[in-house]
């Protein structure tokens, strides 16, 4: 499931518990529960200072991830120290 799907689904059930998400902080924490794999890894631990700040760093992490792969990056290549590096030339081992 992409981020913005999650997102998508994320939004609509949290309808049917609105306190759970009335507070930002907390609908940001939840928000973060719900994320997998290397996504989840790299947004963890960052001060966000909203939901949407918080989608768009997340939606941002996943598509750098993607198009990385697509290159022919390994995830073992740019997680987590190199994401930064996506796109550029392969990590050079010493």
């Amino acid at each position: 499931m992409s981020i913005i799907e999650y997102t998508a689904k994320f939004n609509e059930l949290s309808r049917f518990a609105p306190n759970q998400v009335a507070i930002e902080e907390t609908r940001m924490e939840h928000f973060e529960e719900g994320l997998k794999g290397e996504v989840k890894q790299i947004i963890t631990g960052y001060p966000y200072a909203s939901f949407q700040e918080m989608y768009k760093k997340a939606v941002k992490v996943a598509r750098i991830i993607n198009e990385t792969i697509k290159k022919g990056f390994s995830k073992q290549e740019i997680w987590p120290w190199r994401i930064q590096f996506a796109g550029k030339q392969r990590h050079q081992e010493a």
